[in-house]
């Protein structure tokens, strides 16, 4: 197989070079970069060994027999060893000062807000457990969570938890359709909902949406219900529940059930793609330590942060960052209900100054959000407060790595571009902010114990500095996903299959001469032009590189020469207008930054793009607009539908 068939060619070049402020380093965890190279070789020359003392950091009812079982592609860590999830993230810090230390700081759209110590949160926890209890939930049993970001779904994560029932969280604005599919491929015993949540000054509408999914859901016993907005709803007698009036009749004493390292945790759905969802299996003890680890090491966690990740507990990086990792850590984390531009563009500054937020955790697209809705929203608040800065979610292009570190972080903070996948449980590729010299938009290095590798698809290491390949991870580890729920070969099938002897991870990747790593984004997103494979977000790249533009995707089109034309999709600055020169100065622009070769075809402009209500962009759905003006792929992961009616309106025309 030939190389330009074989590998992804990288056509983006970046100098830029930030080395950690000296005064970040002297206090960091892992402080200088002989410390991760010291941690690194631990994990690669005796990785049980590492593991094991890792573990160390977490509370165990029975220590474990075997660190690692492995039947590839199927692992088991920690055999034999007991513990539990609940009592990690609540009991053990209640002998401690931290007992009334602020678990969760919440604010809600309307501008209402909660504070919970981990006292407080340790006693709604053991009372919403004993409800699922007197539900008949019991070790094993599916429970569904379908909720706003309230307190209560933490609340609800951690009760599962502490009885060994595995959660499966449904994002709170999926259609009856995706919850019916979700809940009974899981065989969800209870749901849990609330009558509705806020979302740019509406009200989302929940219940209704339970109610119309519960007519195709044959196992669902009950359903509890947690009142948030105060509006009317059904309520069905003898499957219906207030969660306020249960709560109320039970203790709030609820020992924490000793479970299995293995036992599972939570099943999560993938979304984006065509066909059944994937239940991402993840299980106790392994994903929690990762969990746990990763918050401290990334997030350069201390017991004085205002913590803030501002993803939605409905996909995993809620899971890890908002929840189970910075409260085993003992951390105070910041909850937000609703959206960032309401009521207007600066509520995320409102908040960060309001609650003092010493880390932002956030997604490229809402930062490109931010540069489009302009820089005077930031500056009218006081961000000193900030000592570090992350982004999660897809990769983000250079110039808005450099606006995030100037405009919100202030030219001081470190800036952690996390590389990782529901898959994964938790961050594989991040600088470590006190000992990783970062580059604007690479991830930069695997964290210590992860051993990752470029290949080409005939399983060839690819060694050549910026050569693009598929990004694989060869070695197991703790936070991995078990299986696909039900569905043994499939998991085979999706993750182990493409490359032998290697987890391959769906994304292409390429590594500098320094062993930088460089996400290129979903190898299914490649264009192969004339012979040439090129990675899409290098492309995207260029273009937002230009002043005019705030954000951009590009996918392919059939070419009867050239085998695929690149057609660009471009939001511009909200000032700018569109214009057939500014298309042809785009073109030249591309063309001038990484080649000729990758000078769109086509660009078209529009309002705003398809993305799924993760925030990631759905190039699938452009692929097909440009491809053949329609769209027969799944959207229900989709936020917005307007988005795609304007672009198929467009296609029309």
């Amino acid at each position: 197989m030939s190389s330009s068939t074989t590998n992804i060619e990288s056509v983006l070049h970046e100098e830029r070079v930030f080395p950690p402020a000296a005064s970040f380093s002297e206090a960091a965890h892992i402080s200088s970069p002989a410390d991760y190279e010291r941690l690194r070789a631990e994990a690669a020359d005796a990785p049980e060994e590492f593991w094991a003392r890792m573990a160390g950091e977490l509370h165990w009812f029975k220590k474990w027999d075997t660190v690692l079982k492995w039947d590839a592609p199927h692992a088991e860590w920690f055999a034999g060893g007991k513990t539990n999830v609940s009592y990690n993230c609540l009991d053990r810090h209640l002998e401690t000062w931290r007992r009334n230390k602020a678990a969760i700081i919440w604010e809600g759209e309307p501008g209402e807000q909660r504070t919970l110590t981990y006292l407080q949160l340790h006693r709604e926890v053991c009372r919403f457990a004993n409800v699922l209890r007197r539900m008949g939930v019991r070790e094993g049993d599916r429970v569904a969570l379908y909720l706003p970001l309230v307190p209560e779904l933490a609340i609800a994560m951690l009760a599962c938890a502490r009885i060994g029932a595995t959660h499966s969280i449904i994002f709170g604005g999926f259609s009856a359709t995706a919850i019916i599919d979700r809940v009974n491929d899981a065989g969800c015993r209870v749901v849990v909902t609330a009558d509705g949540g806020w979302r740019r000054g509406a009200e989302v509408k929940l219940k209704e949406t339970v109610d119309e999914a519960l007519k195709g859901t044959p196992t669902v016993e009950h359903c509890i219900v947690v009142r948030r907005t105060g509006s009317r709803v059904n309520m069905t007698a003898g499957r219906d529940h207030w969660w306020h009036e249960l709560a109320e009749t039970v203790s709030a004493d609820c020992p924490a059930a000793e479970l299995d390292s293995e036992h599972p945790l939570f099943i999560l759905y993938t979304s984006g793609t065509t066909g059944k969802p994937k239940g991402i299996l993840h299980t106790t003890a392994g994903y929690l330590l990762w969990a746990h680890l990763t918050t401290k090491w990334v997030f350069d966690l201390k017991d004085e942060d205002t913590y803030w990740c501002t993803a939605d507990i409905g996909w995993v990086t809620g899971h890890s960052y908002v929840v189970y990792g910075p409260l085993s850590n003992g951390a105070t984390t910041l909850m937000y209900e609703g959206a960032p531009n309401w009521p207007e563009p600066d509520r995320f500054w409102r908040i960060i100054e309001r609650h003092r937020v010493n880390i932002f955790y956030t997604a490229p697209t809402a930062i490109r959000a931010f540069i489009k809705w302009g820089e005077q929203w930031v500056s009218k608040h006081d961000l000193s407060s900030l000592r570090l800065l992350g982004t999660v979610g897809e990769p983000i292009n250079p110039e808005a790595w450099m606006w995030y570190r100037e405009v919100v972080g202030g030219g001081r903070c470190p800036i952690v571009d996390t590389w990782w996948q529901t898959e994964t449980g938790g961050i594989m590729i991040s600088p470590l902010p006190g000992a990783t010299p970062t580059k604007p938009g690479s991830a930069t290095k695997p964290l210590p114990g992860i051993e990752v590798d470029i290949m080409t698809k005939t399983g060839e290491a690819v060694t050549a500095a910026g050569q693009g390949g598929y990004l694989v991870i060869k070695r197991p580890w703790p936070s991995m996903l078990r299986t696909i729920w039900g569905d043994d070969a499939r998991y085979r099938e999706a993750y182990w299959s493409e490359i032998d002897g290697v987890y391959f991870a769906g994304d292409g990747a390429r590594r500098d001469r320094d062993g930088y790593y460089w996400i290129m984004g979903r190898v299914d997103d490649v264009i192969n032009v004339s012979g040439h494979r090129l990675g899409t977000m290098e492309i995207e790249s260029a273009l937002v590189s230009h002043e005019a533009v705030a954000e951009a995707a590009v996918v392919a089109r059939p070419d009867e020469l050239k085998g695929s034309g690149i057609v660009a999709f471009v939001t511009l600055e909200g000032s700018r207008e569109t214009s057939d020169a500014l298309k042809e100065e785009l073109r030249r622009h591309v063309a001038k930054e990484i080649g000729a070769l990758a000078r769109p075809d086509e660009i078209r402009f529009t309002d705003a793009l398809p993305k799924t209500r993760s925030g990631k962009i759905m190039r699938r759905l452009l692929r097909e607009i440009a491809s053949s003006g329609a769209v027969s792929g799944d959207t229900t992961t989709l936020e917005d539908f307007s988005v795609l009616e304007k672009l198929r309106a467009q296609e029309e025309e």
